[in-house]
């Protein structure tokens, strides 16, 4: 990758307030990018503030489902390259309000593309999916050829969002690709019902951390560096790449219950505290394994993951122990 691609290069950002699109927003500011991020709710503690990113683009301030708001941004900015992270996340609220996650999650999808597809400066799109889409299988690790059976809400939302992304660039040759990571983890994340800031968090604050499971179920778990690096690596080489997903996994495989442990560990509370486990038996509909072959990733864009989880979770520890008074 060479930081000298993107100078001067303009950039839009959906999501940018959230975790993963705030470091995607960092990593082009840092190579001379000019990025415009849209941002849905202003609130109070969010990554992009945390980073101090606010005052180094542009704010735009809506909804990637506004088709309308898309197509503006997208002309008067003249914007070069979508990065299109913005999503209802959180797998409990998906269930909780299938609606607002499809209409964000798929709707929101499929207005920027159309928004893309119409704008005559747009030469790159990378898509976040997610290995969530992938469903359940028996044959692990998933690769990119295994069918995306995601049958829950967030789950079918990304599934859909997959395919619409793929559609575009096969039918109309829009130069779309598709990333599908690993769990994410890192500085920055605010939402505390993710396994490994709440855990941090937890252990920080002398509490124990919460499993919200039975413990058992099998996870990978990606360094947000190496996401940042993977989705502009992925824009760069858009034109040789387009209709085609690309996996990214940093082959760190943890029950939740030994990755729980991990964390309190590295914080220097082991023996002093210990996981809550909040389940004796498994969820009906929690999948017991999911993780993901990089090999694609590596081969044709020649990313692999460079954080190891023991380094990436004492970064995070770091990182929330500093600004543990910015946590709610």
């Amino acid at each position: 990758m060479s930081d000298s691609f993107w100078k001067n290069r303009n950039a839009f950002v959906t999501g940018a307030t959230g975790f993963v699109g705030a470091h995607v927003a960092r990593a082009l500011v840092e190579r001379g990018a000019r990025v415009v991020c849209l941002q849905r709710d202003s609130v109070r503690a969010n990554s992009l503030d945390l980073f101090g990113l606010r005052g180094k683009g542009d704010i735009v301030n809506g909804s990637v489902e506004d088709y309308g708001l898309m197509e503006r941004v997208l002309t008067e900015y003249e914007i070069e390259a979508v990065f299109h992270l913005a999503a209802q996340a959180i797998v409990g609220a998906a269930n909780r309000s299938p609606l607002s996650t499809f209409e964000a999650n798929i709707r929101g999808t499929y207005s920027l593309l159309e928004a893309c597809r119409r704008a005559e400066t747009v030469k790159r799109v990378v898509v976040a999916s997610s290995d969530k889409a992938y469903g359940s299988h028996d044959r692990l690790p998933y690769d990119e050829d295994h069918p995306l059976l995601g049958l829950f809400p967030y789950d079918a939302s990304k599934a859909c969002a997959d395919i619409i992304a793929r559609s575009y660039a096969h039918t109309y040759g829009s130069p779309v690709a598709v990333s599908r990571f690993a769990n994410i983890y890192g500085p920055g994340d605010m939402n505390l019902s993710r396994i490994i800031p709440g855990a941090i968090v937890s252990a920080l604050r002398d509490e124990p951390p919460i499993i919200r499971s039975d413990g058992t179920p099998v996870r990978e778990f990606v360094y947000v560096d190496d996401v940042a690096r993977g989705y502009l690596l992925l824009a760069e080489k858009i034109e040789e790449l387009r209709g085609e997903a690309f996996n990214f996994g940093a082959g760190e495989r943890q029950s939740m219950l030994d990755l729980v442990n991990r964390v309190i560990r590295l914080a220097g509370k082991e023996g002093r505290l210990e996981p809550r486990v909040m389940l004796q038996r498994k969820i009906e509909r929690e999948i017991d394994a999911q993780y993901l072959s990089a090999d694609k990733a590596e081969a044709r864009l020649g990313w692999r993951a460079e954080v190891s989880l023991d380094e990436g979770l004492k970064r995070a520890i770091e990182w929330y122990r500093a600004h543990l008074d910015q946590v709610q």
